[in-house]
């Protein structure tokens, strides 16, 4: 990778030396922990996110897991004081890849880690940081998100879901849906509006509460995707009785707090970037495998394609790598990411199709039974379309691309029913 520069790669090294004493023998080899079916955008993964959990309760698992907390290698982009390392961008880009490299998984706590304890920590009181951050950081706390509602997904202030205040609770009725992380998530951070009286943007209130299917008024509705999977789901409130000290930022200034969250869910994107170029990296390493092992590679129609791949692959790597080089210098990277989301969603969409070819019959036979499970390589077809969509579509990057980066002529818009 670039070197950033020598205080990172004294990291490097020294992560090195700790991995290779504390990592415990066989953990390795329980799963292809570089597949990281865990990430955001990583629908399609040839591992399943079924076999990662039964993985994550092994007891080598949790023999390493204790290891990283003790080293204070859960949660490393925390301040110190809250039990983190402090570290930016290079630093946690140089664990990931050192991680990657020896095959084993970093211990992330996901949206808890990424989005609610830095909320907690810039917004939250002294009594809410003792109480939820060590909860985050042990894994005793798994959070999901409701902010996004059936009529309220770009515009979150308009958000309808209600929050009665009581003495010491808040009463909240209304539905969330696209909630991810619902199957392992045992608390839930809710956007709703406690004044109706307000504007929009005043009367919201960013509430924490245990995430209970089942029981208090909470029902959840899985969402099933073409693939066959059920990533996300619909999350239904009904007089679901919430801790007012669960209320963060304080009563009817959730909006800031969403705000701050959206911005760290922003740079999380980032980091998990990394990691998800690792798996695309492991992804293309098994391609090239299953041509080796089917005979495939003796096709020179299927030696280009996977030169192709390989060669999109090195260039994301060194597009990624000069982005984390602006940010360690300081510098906002925000123009390159639109060519890092474009590339990478566009390459994983053509591979998909490669895949299918190579793999042949097995990849291309639908499966009909009730509750199916599709090929591996179906998975990665079927689920890298999602990937041209979500996070912006191509289309858009593309015109940011153009407009904002080339300077070229802004794409004509349609207003009052006229074009402009």
């Amino acid at each position: 990778m670039t070197d950033l520069d020598g205080s990172v790669d004294t990291l490097r090294v020294e992560l090195q030396q700790w991995v290779a004493k504390n990592a415990p023998k066989g953990l390795r080899e329980l799963i292809d922990w570089r597949l990281r079916a865990d990430l955001p955008g990583s629908a399609g993964s040839l591992q399943g996110e079924e076999e990662l959990a039964r993985a994550q309760e092994d007891p080598l698992f949790k023999e390493w897991e204790q290891r990283c907390l003790e080293a204070r290698l859960v949660c490393p982009a925390w301040p110190e004081e809250y039990g983190g390392r402090g570290w930016k961008a290079p630093q946690m880009t140089a664990l990931d890849e050192v991680f990657y490299q020896a095959g084993l998984p970093r211990v992330d706590r996901v949206q808890g880690e990424s989005m609610v304890g830095p909320s907690i920590i810039l917004h939250g009181t002294d009594e809410q940081k003792d109480y939820y951050l060590p909860r985050i950081i042990s894994g005793e706390h798994r959070y999901c998100q409701g902010f996004s509602e059936p009529g309220s997904g770009s515009d979150l202030a308009s958000a309808k879901t209600r929050g009665v205040v009581n003495d010491d609770s808040v009463t909240i009725t209304g539905q969330k849906v696209w909630t991810s992380r619902f199957a392992i998530a045992n608390m839930i951070f809710v956007l709703c509006r406690t004044d109706p009286s307000a504007t929009k943007h005043r009367g919201l209130s960013y509430v924490i509460t245990e995430f209970t299917p089942g029981s208090n008024g909470i029902e959840v509705r899985p969402i099933r995707q073409i693939t066959g999977a059920e990533e996300f789901a619909e999350v239904f409130f009904d007089g679901t009785v919430a801790p007012l000290s669960g209320v963060i930022g304080g009563l009817g200034k959730g909006w800031q707090v969403v705000q701050s969250t959206l911005g760290f869910e922003r740079a999380a994107a980032g980091r998990a970037t990394t990691m998800l170029l690792q798996a695309r990296e492991r992804e293309l390493e098994q391609l090239v495998q299953l041509a080796r092992s089917n005979g495939r590679h003796k096709d020179p129609t299927v030696r280009r394609e996977l030169a192709w791949a390989k060669t999109q692959v090195t260039i994301l790597r060194s597009s990624w790598m000069r982005t984390v080089a602006e940010v360690a210098a300081g510098r906002n990277p925000g123009r390159q990411m639109s060519t890092w989301k474009l590339g990478w969603s566009e390459y994983h969409l053509r591979l998909g199709a490669i895949a299918l070819e190579i793999a042949g019959t097995a990849a291309l036979v639908r499966p009909d039974d009730p509750g199916y499970a599709v090929d591996a390589w179906q998975d990665v077809f079927l689920a890298a379309h999602s990937g041209t969509i979500y996070a912006g579509t191509s289309e858009v990057q593309r015109n940011i691309i153009g407009e904002n980066t080339l300077g070229l002529p802004r794409e004509p818009r349609v207003q009052d029913g006229a074009r402009s």
